[in-house]
């Protein structure tokens, strides 16, 4: 981790960032299914931030070092001392070794800091990166691959005129920290409305929004048709073709497109009706040995008549202007007090996220993958009043691009959005959190331990 000079369009001088290796984002790792993987993490960051710190927040008190920093790969299932807890920061000059068992699905993971009270601005800085992990399952379905198998890490950000990151604060100077940092120019690969040339057939794009706080709403302007075909933690049990791809931050979609039929043309794929990028497509015709299937996986659906324990976890913001201007809590309980939840090692919960706030919260769970049940709306007022939940609509499934094993839900306002979890692997210490990045270094995150049965 250090600080890297990248020019992120030809007409604006180069960017400074902080990234991994020598490039924003950082280098893209491709591992094997049941192939381990150590990766030393070395920290050469400066010892002064460069982004405006709140000491204010729990855990970014003017004592801590500014140059910290601790990485976790997003939806890996790994041993807790290698999951990047964000209180196991460390510190410029320092090292860690990290080991990735990647004994899981093929999938399309990526990694990123997670460290406490300055993840937000880690993150923003641009320390994250591509992680993927393939396996033999995947390679028979003969999808799109080698260079046909493209990353897109998408992410929002201020730039100011002369090409430099601007981050967003309130108009406290002592405690700059503000609830929403979405920026007017979107970078894909670190690219700022780039072009990609292709051929006139199949690609497989792998979306990822490594956004802090901003919602994609991702389609092609009268272009191919997009075939989604894998969620957070890999393939689903068949393609589903979607007008547009909507993204959360830190929840990932691949899709198949095929440029068959737009030789000659610029397609471009736009974020909510605003150009981000143009795929330029080659005329003539090539050959395709690829193959779209119509069934890629089996899934098996888990029952909620298995779930050892059924948690409701409310999602919420406090207000409490002797402190600081807002606080975003889950169940209204601080980082640092007593965990409260230890799933017992190989059973399943039902966790019932009841939103509270008028926002969208995608909410992580560390370690393990999961599958959306349900949303429903309910009286948020009753629940408050009275702490009983009273529903106002029947069950809502999810929607069918939604319908595989997910690490991030999106958690909808006035709802209560239901997850069934299988918690295995491994014990030990691990979180869950909003992976809107402001709230949850301020901080809408908690703790949980696996415990041995």
């Amino acid at each position: 981790m250090r600080v890297v000079q990248s020019r992120v369009h030809r007409d604006l001088p180069a960017t400074t960032f902080w990234s991994f290796g020598s490039s924003f984002p950082g280098p893209t790792f491709e591992a094997r299914r049941g192939r381990g993987l150590w990766i030393d993490w070395i920290n050469r960051l400066p010892q002064t931030h460069f982004l405006p710190i709140d000491h204010t927040i729990h855990g970014a008190e003017a004592d801590k070092p500014q140059g910290r920093a601790v990485v976790h790969v997003h939806g890996a299932r790994v041993p807790p001392e290698s999951d990047g807890y964000p209180e196991r920061w460390f510190d410029t000059g320092a090292s860690a070794s990290y080991y990735y068992p990647n004994d899981q699905d093929a999938a399309t993971l990526w990694y990123h800091d997670h460290t406490m009270g300055i993840n937000r601005l880690n993150v923003y800085a641009g320390l994250m990166g591509v992680y993927l992990i393939r396996d033999a399952a995947e390679d028979e379905l003969n999808l799109p691959r080698d260079r046909y198998d493209v990353p897109l890490l998408i992410c929002d950000r201020l730039l100011r005129s002369d090409g430099q990151l601007d981050y967003p604060v309130s108009g406290n100077p002592d405690s700059p920290w503000v609830d929403d940092a979405t920026g007017d120019a979107i970078l894909i690969n670190g690219k700022l409305f780039p072009y990609f040339d292709v051929e006139p057939r199949k690609y497989r794009f792998r979306l990822i929004n490594g956004s802090n706080g901003r919602f994609l709403r991702l389609a092609f302007d009268d272009g191919p048709a997009i075939h989604q075909i894998a969620t957070d933690q890999g393939l689903m049990s068949a393609p589903v073709d979607v007008a547009r791809v909507r993204l959360a931050p830190a929840e990932r979609v691949d899709v198949v497109i095929d440029f068959a039929g737009h030789q000659g043309h610029q397609v471009i794929l736009e974020n909510d009706g605003v150009a981000i990028m143009e795929c330029r497509v080659a005329r003539g015709s090539v050959g395709d040995p690829s193959a779209l299937p119509h069934t890629l996986r089996r899934i098996d659906r888990l029952n909620e008549s298995d779930a050892a324990h059924a948690r409701v976890h409310a999602l919420g913001q406090v207000d409490d202007m002797l402190a600081r201007p807002m606080r975003m809590l889950l169940n209204r309980t601080p980082w640092h007090m007593p965990v409260t939840e230890q799933p017992r090692i190989d059973t399943t919960e039902i966790w019932s996220l009841v939103n509270l706030t008028e926002d969208s919260h995608p909410i992580h769970l560390h370690l393990v993958r999961f599958q959306i049940l349900d949303r429903r709306n309910f009286d948020a007022f009753h629940y408050q009043s009275n702490n009983r939940i009273v529903f106002t609509g029947p069950p809502l499934p999810p929607d069918p691009a939604e319908a595989g094993w997910k690490d991030t839900v999106r958690a909808d306002p006035g709802m209560i959005t239901r997850i069934i979890v299988r918690f295995e692997g491994y014990t030990g210490r691990y979180m869950w959190h909003c992976h809107i990045l402001e709230h949850g270094d301020n901080e809408m995150m908690r703790p949980f331990d696996v415990v041995s049965s």
